[in-house]
């Protein structure tokens, strides 16, 4: 199918064969080059379309999205028409990173403007937890590895991202048979992402992202780096806890309370990471992604310390005969006398062998070798003697 990118056309499905809508007239090709199939998202500054680039052989999937703001004040156009420019300025300027999605064109046509990126196939974290529940703690330090590495690429190119959340962030589907683990966290929707670049760092802007998420300074129209890392902290409970950030702050005693809404307990370390990304102050907070880095791979060095096992000491079952009970009395007799002459040694002097002071005599010794020794021939042949039957 073939959808039509009039927002007016009041039938906007048609065949894949045809290059003009058959209801309104309009062209159905963006650029030549992309169809759009359906429509899959909608918000107030335009739609978003799965489309198909028809000039590769491979025929791929990407995404449309059309700038056509609904609500028509000069204000809010103006800072739409901003927002949309500045996510095809940071994502051309973000350049090919494998957990972003790329950006393959940006243009008007007819009057409206277009932006077209990679598709990225897969669940966004807020679907996925809605069918499979809480997250683990693995799961949380994987994502942390996986999606700090990506802001840190961001905020090296100055780049905030400023609306991170659970929606924002898509797994990619297991085409390849990969595995879960294996499966790239990929970063989406820089439409509120800001350069933090020179006067732009020191300016009150306006405040943009999902309130649930949302520093408390950016709330306030100045974001910073640190920013998008209280943002990625307030994802993390929400996974955990499979509730809203809202919902896991005691706003009378200003703390959060999220830990009392676990569904299984996490380890010390991480709640001490995830409580630092979402200090309420921004100089308390962790600053760079670098300082959150550090202490994860502070957790994933222990982890990946073995523990020494002590050796293990072999031990004969509990109430089993001891192996040698099967021997003649002469074998045990033989064995005995073998172990007698190894503790008493040759009765030949040695020459270069210093004497200890005070030696014990060798009598005496050898009485109490033989003494023990009548012990063991006792204990393993019996009082009696008796040989076995």
């Amino acid at each position: 199918m073939s959808y039509c990118l009039n927002p007016h056309c009041p039938k906007p499905e048609n065949p894949n064969d045809v290059k003009f809508c058959r209801t309104c007239g309009s062209k159905l090709l963006l650029k030549e080059r992309y169809r759009a199939i359906k429509p899959i998202g909608q918000g107030g500054f335009g739609k978003t379309f799965l489309a198909v680039d028809e000039d590769k052989p491979s025929k791929p999937h990407c995404v449309i999205k059309q700038f056509y703001p609904q609500s028509q004040g000069t204000n809010t156009l103006a800072k739409a028409v901003e927002l949309f420019n500045q996510e095809a300025v940071q994502l051309d300027e973000l350049g090919k990173h494998p957990q972003i999605p790329e950006l393959l064109a940006y243009f008007t046509q007819e009057d409206r403007q277009y932006l077209v990126q990679e598709f990225i196939d897969g669940q966004n974290l807020a679907q996925e937890l809605a069918h499979q529940g809480a997250f683990s703690e693995t799961q949380i330090w994987q994502l942390l590895n996986d999606l700090l590495s990506v802001l840190q690429f961001c905020h090296a190119r100055h780049v905030i991202h400023r609306d991170i959340k659970p929606e924002n962030i898509i797994r990619e589907s297991d085409t390849y048979g990969k595995g879960k683990a294996q499966r790239k966290l990929v970063l989406v929707d820089f439409g509120a992402a800001k350069s933090a670049t020179g006067a732009a760092l020191n300016q009150t802007g306006t405040s943009i992202g999902s309130p649930e998420y949302v520093a408390p300074e950016q709330m306030r129209g100045r974001a910073v780096f640190a920013s998008d890392i209280y943002s990625l902290g307030a994802t993390c409970i929400n996974l955990l806890t499979v509730r809203s950030p809202f919902d896991s702050y005691d706003t009378n005693n200003g703390t959060w309370v999220w830990q009392q809404y676990l569904q299984t307990p996490i380890s010390n370390q991480l709640s001490r990471i995830l409580n630092k990304m979402l200090e309420s102050i921004p100089i308390r907070r962790y600053q760079t992604v670098d300082e959150v880095l550090k202490d994860l791979n502070q957790h994933s060095q222990v982890a990946a310390t073995p523990a020494i096992a002590p050796k293990p000491i072999p031990q004969s079952p509990p109430n089993s005969p001891p192996t040698f009970v099967s021997k003649s009395p002469s074998q045990v007799e033989k064995e005995l006398e073998e172990m007698k002459t190894q503790f008493l040694g040759s009765s030949k002097p040695q020459p270069n062998k210093i004497q200890p002071p005070n030696p014990i005599s060798q009598a005496s010794i050898k009485s109490k070798i033989d003494e023990e020794l009548e012990e063991l021939k006792a204990k393993y042949l019996g009082k009696n003697n008796t040989p076995n039957q």
